[in-house]
């Protein structure tokens, strides 16, 4: 019993990718005002969302093949960091600029959160592009090693190469077993800090708390116009196509007044008390 206890306890202390993702994507801010009513709204938002997309892959066929839809979910993604990025750089900023002393620089100290927030998915993507390269040959290949003898000629030029060439073949496997572990991690990783991210606006809530629901309806309905020059991901009919897109976007809008409403009658956080007026 007392073994099993420990193995349980020494696999909750190994780090996994998605609490990486959530350490680094998730609102961590120590003072910052939490709401439970709030962030158990916005995980069902998320879960949600997730269930309306799995119905409508699985009711509807695809219009191109899973690899395209699957990267073209990430290129939206993407797509929403750097709006993110816009809108957060822009928000921030104007609250830096606008806001009352000292509460500027109190902003400006915060945005280590959102920086570490916006840096986890561009990590996970670098290391899927060189975990690919590594397992596709191009950075270094058995080819590329050539005949060499390791022994200096202690056992003769034949069976020093010999030796040579399996141990070389030994470190290519354990070398390839390594990249694909870190591959798969690198993958659960990203999309988890995608996701994270997305649903808190990449730890914008560590520099004001009203910040998340200012920034998400801007999000949404920006992805809503890419979208709409993208084409469906699905052959739906036209009905349910925009009973899909312009649900999130109208959920999540509601969701932002509402938690801007909640904010001001339970803790009097408003616009002026964001720039301190």
């Amino acid at each position: 019993m007392i073994t099993r206890q420990r193995l349980n306890a020494h696999a909750a202390s190994v780090p996994s990718p998605i609490a990486a993702a959530r350490a680094l994507a998730g609102p961590y801010r120590p003072d910052r005002i939490e709401d439970p009513v709030i962030a158990w709204m916005q995980r069902g938002r998320t879960v949600l969302g997730l269930v309306a997309v799995a119905w409508l892959l699985l009711a509807y066929p695809l219009c191109e093949g899973r690899q395209d839809f699957v990267l073209g979910k990430l290129e939206e993604m993407l797509i929403g960091c750097a709006i993110v990025v816009v809108a957060g750089a822009l928000g921030v900023g104007l609250c830096i600029a606008l806001a009352r002393a000292p509460l500027g620089r109190v902003y400006a100290r915060r945005l280590g959160g959102p920086l570490l927030a916006l840096g986890a998915p561009a990590l996970g993507v670098g290391v899927i592009w060189l975990m690919t390269a590594a397992l596709g040959g191009d950075i270094v290949s058995p080819s590329d090693v050539g005949p060499h003898d390791i022994t200096f000629g202690l056992f003769g030029s034949f069976l020093g190469r010999v030796f040579t060439g399996l141990l070389i073949f030994l470190l290519f496997v354990v070398a390839t077993l390594v990249c694909a572990v870190l591959l798969v991690a690198a993958v659960l990783f990203t999309l988890a800090a995608l996701v994270i991210g997305l649903n808190g606006c990449f730890r914008t809530g560590d520099v004001h708390e009203l910040m998340p629901a200012l920034l998400s309806p801007l999000l949404v309905w920006s992805l809503f116009g890419f979208q709409l020059f993208d084409g469906p991901d699905v052959s739906a009919p036209p009905e349910v196509l925009w009973a899909f897109m312009l649900g999130g976007p109208v959920s999540v809008t509601a969701l932002s007044l509402w938690e801007v409403r909640r904010l001001r009658s339970r803790y009097g956080i408003t616009l002026g008390s964001l720039l301190g007026r």
